[in-house]
């Protein structure tokens, strides 16, 4: 059916037939697509610092090379943000290509599909941020009971520049968190109409 030119979609959420996303659609697929790129951006960034930080101290005439790669938390941390980034990419491809075309996301098993991966990809980048902040946070502070050093007194340029990728992979959480929260949004909306049309039964 359609009323002054708005169909209904599958979901039974009223979507514009013309080229143009209504207000509140293109609104939220900004949103989307700008959350998308700054996770994309940042996650490479943070695997960068991480990946690629090393530092050789010479103790007692010996040298030994931290890597990211002694910390597993550091190595999850660097994989996390490899797959969160990537997976930003495509579906930030997803966004404009939907954007061009001016159409709104009503397709239930792809609303579905979209959710389930942005909840795992919230899940995965916040179980890596709090791994490798607390293994940073050892490595800062040590822990005396256990006879941990404060690893970094010895290598103060390895800790700084992971602290740099670990708050980095900090905004990417919290943006794939937000990212998750609208996907529900676009998720749950389309069954608003169901809910409406039971109520009109009533």
């Amino acid at each position: 059916m359609s009323y002054l030119g708005v169909g209904v979609s599958p979901g039974n959420v009223p979507v514009s037939r013309g080229t143009n996303l209504r207000v509140p659609d293109r609104r939220v697929r900004l949103a989307e697509l700008v959350l998308r790129c700054l996770i994309c951006c940042l996650g490479v960034l943070a695997a960068v610092l991480v990946g690629t930080d090393t530092q050789v101290k010479e103790i007692f005439s010996i040298q030994k090379k931290a890597r990211f790669t002694d910390m597993k938390a550091l190595v999850f941390l660097v994989a996390a943000n490899v797959i969160a980034a990537t997976y930003s990419m495509v579906q930030g491809v997803r966004c404009v290509v939907g954007m061009v075309k001016g159409s709104a996301l009503f397709s239930r098993p792809l609303a579905w599909v979209i959710f389930s991966g942005d909840q795992m990809m919230a899940y995965l980048t916040v179980s890596a941020v709090a791994a490798a902040a607390q293994s940073a946070a050892f490595a800062k502070l040590g822990q005396p009971d256990l006879q941990w050093m404060k690893i970094c007194n010895m290598y103060g340029k390895f800790c700084n520049q992971v602290g740099e990728g670990i708050a980095s992979a900090m905004v990417v959480s919290a943006s794939m968190v937000v990212l998750s929260c609208i996907s529900a949004f676009s998720l749950f909306r389309l069954y608003g109409g169901d809910r409406d049309k039971d109520g009109a039964r009533w």
